[in-house]
């Protein structure tokens, strides 16, 4: 899952921070349809490829290593609130269609699913950008179905494809009240690397970040020295 999105429907976020944007779709029937899928028999596997990696913020009894086929993990969602702002939008992770992608499983106990399903709301789907699906994971334990939450290229928030230029200016500059999108994908790529998941597409934005400092730049420092120094944000701590 992408795992940064823009969080909570309704609410204007905490007291001194930005006003969050306003729901693409009620994400609430999505709820109710995967609620309705699951069927509230058995317990239920969350698939994650981004922030739910190394910040999952929901108890699991397993977690297994796992492989879906027909989509990619992609840096090209744009974020307005918690990696960047309305006017210098920031990235994370969505699971697009195409190719396969190697991320993390994580079994819910059957008895924890619906609270655990209210807090993914709560974090990944209350603007309604994702399209929540049952995909088959591949596991060293067997294929599981779980639910991932992928990103539709027609979505408004989907970036289309980006120059290499265009992610160094946005890792230069980009950040939200959670820090830099850079911060943000290096989180991802080391825990995909301690758990012994290569992602050549990751490691090269990475490497062009390195690059925008090696050339006289600090990679996104001094955008997050100017979001700490804002009144509205300077006691906001990094989820």
């Amino acid at each position: 899952m992408n795992h940064d999105p823009e969080i909570v429907v309704g609410n204007p976020g905490p007291p001194g921070l930005d006003p969050l944007p306003r729901p693409l779709r009620d994400p609430k029937p999505m709820l109710d349809r995967v609620i309705h899928e699951w069927g509230g028999h058995q317990d239920f596997w969350v698939y994650g490829y981004g922030s739910l990696i190394w910040r999952p913020d929901f108890d699991f009894a397993e977690r297994r290593p796992a492989r879906v086929h027909g989509w990619h993990r992609a840096l090209k969602m744009w974020s307005r609130v918690n990696r960047g702002t309305p006017e210098n939008p920031g990235l994370v992770f969505g699971l697009l269609s195409g190719g396969s992608c190697r991320g993390m499983a994580f079994r819910i106990p059957q008895s924890d699913a619906l609270e655990t399903l209210g807090r993914l709301w709560l974090r990944e789907m209350p603007t309604g950008v994702y399209d929540p699906r049952w995909l088959d994971c591949v596991t060293p334990g067997g294929t599981v179905r779980a639910l991932a939450f992928t990103l539709s290229r027609r979505s408004p928030n989907f970036t289309g494809e980006l120059s290499d230029a265009r992610y160094r200016e946005i890792f230069s500059s980009a950040v939200g009240r959670y820090g830099t999108s850079l911060d943000y994908a290096q989180q991802t790529l080391q825990e995909l690397q301690r758990h012994a998941i290569h992602d050549a597409a990751l490691a090269r934005l990475i490497k062009l970040a390195a690059e925008e400092v090696a050339a006289g730049t600090d990679g996104g420092g001094a955008a997050m020295r100017l979001y700490n120094e804002s009144p509205s944000n300077s006691d906001q701590e990094p989820s």
